[in-house]
């Protein structure tokens, strides 16, 4: 029995070691293709997701080794998203501690790149066009304070969304041992809609992780 809701998101296994976070490199010791003698489905499907999210990158982000970076960090989270699905495996997106490991390092290297090469732009981007002279300041200040969050709503915004699903999947689950019979065959069907809500979430917040950060890179060239 768990002594509050959110125990179920403590990354333990045991009071001696903990396992779980190992669940994050589960899949990328299978995704090499070099492991494989004949490509299966799983890399088609992943070869058309890449072609798709090059279409959409290209638009944004001019060089192609940081267009291969988004890509990585979308494949990376999606599949994070996806193995906490599964019953028994840790859900290390759900954490603030892996999501501000990703997003920090990035904005802090976007941030840094942005004003050493491009000074001036980085200057002229914390005034919008067509803003009256006496509201100048107060814009800096929101464009500084909305830029130095940036780390941090991208971070939470992962973790809220994987957290939210989950719970509602554990509320769902607790209610079975006051339910009848009869009604325990709509719950099972209730919790089967909300897993395939919790795969479009887990696709879509992956996308949008990949999408804001590669905005943050195009203001900045």
């Amino acid at each position: 029995m768990m002594n509050n809701l959110f125990s179920m998101f403590d990354p333990s296994t045991s009071n001696n070691l903990s396992l779980n976070w190992l669940s994050s490199l589960m899949l990328m010791i299978m995704l090499p293709s070099i492991f494989w003698i004949i490509p299966n489905k799983f890399f088609f499907i992943k070869n058309l997701i890449i072609k798709f999210l090059l279409l959409e990158l290209k638009i944004n982000v001019k060089n192609n080794n940081f267009i291969m970076f988004f890509i990585s960090i979308f494949i990376f989270i999606l599949l994070n998203n996806f193995m906490g699905l599964f019953p028994y495996i840790f859900t290390s997106t759900s954490h603030l501690s892996l999501n501000l490991t990703i997003s920090l390092p990035l904005w802090l290297s976007l941030m840094l790149y942005g004003w050493i090469n491009n000074m001036n732009h980085m200057f002229i981007h914390l005034i919008p066009q067509s803003t009256p002279t006496l509201l100048m300041p107060f814009m800096v200040l929101i464009e500084t304070t909305s830029n130095i969050i940036r780390p941090l709503t991208l971070s939470v915004r992962l973790t809220a969304n994987m957290i939210a699903g989950h719970l509602l999947l554990t509320l769902l689950s607790s209610m079975k041992y006051n339910l009848n019979l009869s009604l325990i065959w709509i719950l099972i069907l209730l919790q089967i809609i909300l897993l395939i809500l919790e795969a479009s979430v887990a696709l879509i917040q992956a996308y949008v992780f990949m999408t804001l950060s590669s905005l943050y890179c195009s203001e900045i060239n």
